[in-house]
């Protein structure tokens, strides 16, 4: 008879939390990936020399179609309690902006529901009860405030391909997420900030939604624009979105506006 217990966290992830996982419906191919690597590592620096710490890896993200994480899972052995994982999950999940967390040790999940509005936000289940893409999918629709179907279709469409076989990191994906959710619901002006170097146009032009209504802003054409009657101080939104690395280096933020 096969002694959980002495099984690694990798086993328990594939004898256990990946079938659970698809069993419920989500397609290994497409719907979720293991083992996602997100960040590189912080950077440490002391005088000349510099390390990098480890990178943050979640074991499970799960789309609900490509580039639309909604939840994410951690697994552990079976010496740990099925919600050990929930921390870090949890931690991860602010990172990511997904909102559905999931905690494993191969006997059931403990499931986290950030978008649950009364009762308990958690709850225990077992292997054979964890959420369909469709169940997720309808609290998350829920949760943004995407409430018909011409704002899921809007949400749901695929980002612009460039050829480049490039992938958008997690906090482009993140803005440009935002950025459609925004525009389905009608909001028709959108100020997006990002910091030099992060990719702004790449994350800018992989909407084909928002790419439509991208302009990028200059301070001084948006001071004096009747388009943008709301921003009137822009010298102090500048000021504000300058600031210094450990380094003590000035790092420039560059803003975008979609209408």
């Amino acid at each position: 008879m096969l002694d959980k217990k002495s099984l690694s966290e990798r086993d328990i992830c594939t004898k256990f939390v990946t079938p659970a996982i698809v069993k419920a419906g989500w397609d290994s191919t497409t719907q979720f990936l293991e083992e996602v690597s997100f960040t590189d590592g912080k950077i440490y620096v002391r005088g000349k020399l510099h390390s990098r710490g480890h990178a943050k890896r979640a074991d499970y993200i799960l789309y609900y179609k490509p580039n639309i994480p909604i939840a994410i899972v951690e697994a552990k052995d079976n010496k740990h309690t099925v919600g050990a994982g929930l921390q870090q999950a949890l931690d991860y999940s602010q990172i990511l902006d997904i909102p559905f967390v999931f905690s494993s040790n191969g006997d059931g999940f403990k499931f986290h529901d950030k978008t649950a509005t009364e009762g308990s936000i958690e709850s225990d289940l077992d292997n054979d009860s964890f959420p369909s893409p469709e169940a997720l999918w309808d609290k998350y629709k829920r949760y943004k405030g995407i409430s018909t179907p011409e704002k899921e279709k809007i949400v749901e469409q695929g980002y612009y391909e460039d050829g480049s076989g490039r992938t958008p990191r997690y906090y482009q994906q993140i803005a440009i997420n935002r950025t459609v959710e925004a525009i389905a619901k009608g909001q028709d002006r959108i100020l997006l900030v990002m910091a030099t170097g992060t990719g702004k146009t790449y994350t800018a032009r992989h909407s084909k939604y928002a790419e439509k209504r991208f302009r990028k802003a200059n301070k001084n054409a948006l001071r004096k624009s009747t388009k943008c009657p709301r921003i009137k101080n822009w010298h102090t939104i500048g000021t504000q979105n300058k600031k210094s690395d450990q380094t003590g280096r000035s790092l420039t933020f560059v803003n975008y506006l979609f209408y």
